[in-house]
């Protein structure tokens, strides 16, 4: 048996440091090296960290033969999209999220409506409880199979006995190798594991989905070299008040991370939402002051939001802001914006933003709706409830022009709305539709027009 020693890692970087150090001299990290106890030892299955691989020949980048490499369809149009148009074949996905925010329910039912080989590794659950989740998702598939099992070596001798097509790893933080006699979820077993799975993937193009737990602060938990060394990171994100949950792109190595998808949670897994702009706009019997219509973008999909504004009088002699769904900073400056182009005094008022559904979304097109709802909210005048908005304001008081102007004016006007509000700078052709765009250089020109 190997002879065990001490050694700290980097939870932000990986690196491997002989002794503790307040600061990480690889990332520069403050008090990120925790210590760990590892030992290297030969594993007899022989997936070892040094196993003999065939030597790789320098080819002129010219000379190298591409073929464009048919992507699989996930039964998941959301998913497909956030993927870039589908699964690359040999490539390694790592998804994060929060406990409970239904990370092994996506995954394990992709599992069950594909019609290809899927292997489904659990560490977390006994084969009982996946089938007693199963049965209620439905099962499809007839080729799954679920392995319940934690040590590497195993599974990737399932894997080679089984030889799927795609392999789900629920999760990677209950992985542990052999080769090591670290805990696992410890930096050194994750980054051993994920390393391992990566050799498994690219040498035999089989897709690698990984969970990931993430810490207090939203991260995903382990070290950083575990989002480097995969091809793509999702992230899975929702209030649990709510039923929607949003799937995010935050690294995608084969198409764009501007992407989103949008799920509801149900009793019988998760659905994807056909009409999010619908999903997230209120019905109302009577209009009501302090509420303005925003048209956002987010990738190549136009959403329709609720932007929902307070102002009152502040008790207290520092006046509170506080955003729901919309940055902080950026109310920050849109309110300073208003007080000095516009000559609205808020310095002495509360101010809440609220975008309805629970939903975050940082496009800059949000500042025209949500200055309409401040100063509607501030005048006691209701916004007409047939008029949307899309512009995003800068430090002089002007309307800046947004991308895909277009796309939003289509899905203002599919949804019935009568009136969009743009920047004049926007370059728009000859609409055939009935939808009436006002275009405003100054956000002084829109409030003499809005409210008089």
């Amino acid at each position: 048996m190997a002879k065990s020693k001490t050694v700290f890692f980097c939870g932000e970087c990986g690196a491997e440091s002989a002794k503790w150090a307040g600061k990480c001299s690889a990332c520069g990290a403050w008090n990120s090296l925790k210590e760990e106890v590892v030992s290297v030892k030969s594993s007899p299955t022989g997936w070892t960290k040094t196993s003999p691989a065939e030597k790789a020949v320098p080819q002129n980048v010219r000379q190298i033969t591409s073929e464009k490499t048919e992507r699989v369809a996930m039964p998941d149009e959301e998913l497909n999209l956030v993927l870039g148009g589908g699964l690359v074949p040999g490539s390694l996905v790592l998804l994060g999220g929060e406990p409970g925010i239904g990370k092994s329910t996506l995954l394990l039912q992709i599992a069950l409506k594909l019609k290809l080989p899927v292997a489904y590794v659990s560490g977390e659950e006994s084969a009982e409880q996946v089938k007693l989740r199963a049965d209620r998702i439905g099962i499809d598939n007839e080729q799954c199979m679920v392995i319940t099992e934690t040590r590497l070596e195993a599974v990737l001798q399932n894997m080679q006995n089984l030889k799927p097509e795609i392999v789900i790893i629920d999760s990677i933080q209950t992985l542990y190798s052999d080769l090591l006699e670290a805990t696992p979820g410890s930096v050194s077993q994750i980054r051993e594991c994920a390393g391992q799975l990566l050799r498994f993937a690219k040498e035999n193009q089989v897709s690698v989905f990984l969970i990931g737990h993430i810490t207090k602060d939203g991260s995903i938990a382990g070290p950083k070299i575990l989002e480097h060394m995969v091809d793509t990171v999702l992230q899975f994100e929702g209030d649990r008040n709510y039923h929607f949950r949003l799937l995010r792109s935050l690294k995608n190595r084969f198409g764009s991370t501007h992407e989103m998808g949008i799920y509801e949670m149900s009793g019988s897994g998760l659905s994807t939402v056909k009409n999010p702009s619908q999903v997230f706009l209120v019905e109302r019997d009577e209009d009501i002051s302090g509420v303005a219509i925003a048209v956002a973008m987010e990738g190549v999909r136009p959403i329709l939001l609720e932007t929902q504004a307070l102002v009152s009088t502040a008790v207290y002699g520092t006046p509170q802001r506080s955003c729901t769904g919309f940055d902080l900073r950026r109310l920050n400056m849109l309110l300073a914006v208003l007080e000095k182009r516009c000559g609205f005094r808020l310095g002495a008022q509360d101010v809440f933003i609220n975008l309805a559904g629970g939903i975050r979304i940082e496009d800059p097109a949000l500042d025209l709706a949500a200055v309409a709802a401040i100063m509607s909210s501030y005048q006691g005048i209701c916004v007409p409830s047939k008029t949307v908005f899309s512009g995003e304001i800068g430090l002089s008081g002007e309307i800046r022009a947004v991308q895909r102007v277009e796309q939003r004016i289509a899905e203002a006007e599919k949804l019935g709305f009568e009136e969009i509000i743009v920047s004049k700078y926007c370059k728009i052709p000859e609409l055939k539709g009935k939808i009436k765009v006002r275009q405003f250089g100054r956000v002084d020109e829109m409030f003499a027009w809005l409210f008089g």
